[in-house]
């Protein structure tokens, strides 16, 4: 708990970066802030944090899913900010583990003028291996004690984001009226464990030289990509972000004998956004992947791959001037930035 409560306290600390205002320092030409709208959502997703479990050989690779589950939710963009609200309901998930402990997943996503930032804060409990992947036996191998855990930033500066806006791709309060690409550059850093109570691996596949009990991660390091947004059609859009980078890290393993490897590895993130955006409506996809190679620690390989796609249906509205006086007193960005300031 102690660590989800740092995570949000960081994430509110941050918020003031987020909430700049543009003013005139955007190419109108190219994009348009939507300031008087409230966006609202109706949306599907779901977010998730692969285990991957490999040999260096290139063999015998093993895959745990967590059980996390379909969501849908709620949500709106009102004044820079942004609320959603979503849960995993039963008609939605019938295969997910009922016993299984609860998890959390907090992911935050945001874009605005010419910077890229992503939040990430995963507390996985319960993992299953599916049958399909296992040589000696026809039945899922459940694991409710398995724990991930896993807290990271990544930060991206968009050279060009005077010209292309990812606010209009992934939250809909702005248009991108023309195509526009930019290059980006930035930093990561992450940290984290895996635990079990026993060895993560079932005995009955015999993989003693892969196997471990527990492990722990920290790495950090820079990132280069680039982004962009083809406009067609009048209002359809694709966009694309890419980051890879070289992390310095450290990972300690713990398989009866306790190992631990400094070293470099790589890092790369994925994003893509797919819809029609208008003025008053938008449908979308998006998708958000993320792989954290942990230091090899020969003869295996371990992979945490971290995901969010979401299906968004907008309606954009434009509140009454009393609404908009009353909000504005209560917006949470800007009791944040007076208090700060």
């Amino acid at each position: 708990m102690n660590k989800i409560l740092a995570f949000i306290f960081w994430f509110l600390i941050c918020l003031p970066a987020f909430s700049q205002d543009k003013g005139e320092n955007y190419d109108s030409s190219y994009y348009v802030e939507l300031q008087e709208h409230m966006v609202l959502r109706l949306y599907y997703s779901k977010k998730y944090t692969d285990l991957v479990i490999g040999s260096t050989q290139g063999s015998d690779s093993y895959t745990y899913l967590p059980n996390s589950g379909n969501n849908l939710g709620i949500g709106f963009t009102y004044q820079n900010f942004t609320l959603n609200l979503a849960g995993p309901f039963s008609f939605l998930n019938p295969n997910r583990q009922k016993d299984f402990p609860k998890y959390i997943d907090l992911q935050v996503h945001i874009y605005p003028q010419k910077m890229i930032i992503d939040l990430f804060g995963q507390f996985y409990d319960g993992y299953t291996l599916a049958a399909e992947q296992l040589q000696n036996s026809d039945q899922n191998y459940l694991r409710k004690d398995i724990k991930v855990r896993k807290i990271g930033a990544n930060y991206n500066y968009l050279f060009q984001g005077d010209k292309l806006s990812l606010e209009a791709s992934l939250n809909q309060s702005s248009i991108q009226k023309k195509s526009a690409a930019s290059l980006m550059a930035g930093f990561e850093v992450y940290g984290g464990s895996i635990k079990g109570d026993s060895l993560i691996l079932p005995s009955i596949e015999n993989q003693r030289e892969i196997n471990f009990k527990e492990s722990s991660y920290f790495q950090f390091g820079p990132n280069v990509g680039a982004a962009g947004t083809l406009v067609f059609g009048g209002g359809f859009f694709l966009t694309g972000v890419a980051s890879a980078g070289l992390n310095l890290g450290t990972s300690g393993f713990n398989n009866g004998v306790s190992q631990n490897k400094f070293g470099l590895v790589p890092s790369y993130l994925l994003r893509g956004f797919l819809g029609y955006n208008g003025e008053k409506f938008s449908i979308n996809a998006n998708y958000v992947y993320k792989n954290n190679r942990l230091i090899r620690q020969d003869p295996f390989q371990t992979d945490l791959i971290t995901g969010n796609y979401r299906i968004n249906i907008v309606y954009k509205i434009r509140p009454s001037e009393k609404f908009k006086n009353g909000f504005n007193k209560i917006n949470p960005i800007k009791l944040i930035e007076k208090v700060l300031n």
